[in-house]
């Protein structure tokens, strides 16, 4: 998670651009994207398919390279590196992929102890570092295992483990929980976040559901259309979201809805006779678990009704998202009140 001692960035993109031919035509994957990925931080890539969030991922270990700009690790240009040079970034950058990629031939413990093998590791220590890693990964019971006898979640934690063998630096995450259920996935996302806290690591996951970017990323990146839209502290963009893609995707998370027979009855401007004035009150910072509606009740002299709403955490922070209404003469009041207490609010319409 976030971290005071993080310094620089671990992965830099810098005007990167991705082209390539398709059916005759020239299709555009990224155009100029920045993004600088803090060191020791998870960072969340968030897109819907086509966005090109997995271009941009699989450029950090030159899977792919970009038509324009520069992807920097660790400093190196993972772009122009060739031979030994880029086989040495590589083993600093796990990954983590959507579908496992296990050797149904091999077990947990040979899965693991592969990408050793391959780098030349004497084999007493692949058969220590293995078992050391199946253990972190809370499979030491299923070690001589097959893949064909593990869950989903069991074998993705076989790829997890896979991805550290080779001491890396920075651990990528290829929609990795998207193929679990939500049990499962939360059981990951913990995996990682006790990874990237007690081992040090960089880990940038690209994923299609903000609720995952919620649960785990101190920083997360919006891509629509190949290029970067949104981007800084996941706190700050859950909260206050600037670009109507980063809205979209937090509807479904952060979003409250109003009661059926509610949203029905409701109109822009006030109608004819008595009607209540329904706001959007955003719970922010230090004061966000204050009873400051009662509080407000008591100050105001005024009758609130609370229609419906949620709080959460992100990042070890309050943050909710509560619909009231209020006298539509004294509505303005009221959110005056809210916003002097810092908390953000919306009219968003009126109910006779």
């Amino acid at each position: 998670m976030q971290r005071d001692t993080m310094a620089g960035a671990a992965i830099t993109f810098d005007a990167v651009g991705k082209s390539f031919d398709a059916d005759g035509r020239r299709v555009v994957a990224l155009d100029g994207v920045d993004l600088e990925v803090p060191a020791g931080a998870i960072t969340g890539i968030i897109g819907r398919s086509g966005a090109g969030k997995s271009t941009l991922l699989r450029m950090v270990n030159g899977l792919e390279r970009p038509t324009s700009g520069r992807v920097m690790v660790g400093g190196r240009d993972v772009g122009t590196a060739r031979g030994s040079a880029l086989r040495e970034i590589r083993r600093e950058v796990g990954m983590i992929f959507q579908h496992f990629n296990l050797l149904s031939s091999r077990t947990v413990l040979g899965n693991v102890a592969l990408p050793m093998e391959i780098a030349g590791v004497p084999a007493g220590e692949i058969r220590r570092r293995a078992a050391d890693l199946v253990a972190r990964v809370g499979l030491e019971a299923l070690s001589g295992r097959y893949p064909a006898e593990l869950s989903g979640g069991q074998k993705q934690r076989v790829g997890i483990a896979r991805a550290l063998a080779t001491g890396p630096k920075v651990l990528l995450s290829d929609e990795a929980t998207s193929a679990l259920d939500p049990e499962t996935t939360q059981t990951v996302l913990r995996l990682l976040a006790d990874i990237n806290r007690d081992l040090g690591l960089t880990i940038l996951l690209i994923t299609h559901e903000m609720a995952v970017v919620r649960d785990i990323a101190s920083h997360v990146a919006v891509i629509d259309g190949g290029r970067i839209v949104e981007q800084g502290e996941t706190y700050d963009i859950f909260t206050t979201p600037a670009h109507a893609t980063t809205r979209s995707f937090l509807a479904g998370v952060t979003g409250v809805t109003l009661p059926r027979f509610i949203a029905e009855r409701m109109s822009s401007e006030p109608p004819a006779g008595p009607s209540r004035e329904v706001i959007r009150i955003t719970f922010l910072g230090e004061r966000a678990t204050d009873p400051l509606l009662a509080q407000m009740s008591g100050a105001l002299g005024l009758e609130v009704n609370i229609l419906a709403g949620a709080i959460e955490e992100i990042g070890a922070r309050p943050f909710g998202n509560l619909l009231i209404s209020v006298p539509a003469d004294r509505g303005a009041e009221a959110r005056a009140y809210l916003e002097s207490n810092q908390q953000r609010t919306e009219v968003l319409g009126y109910v006779g």
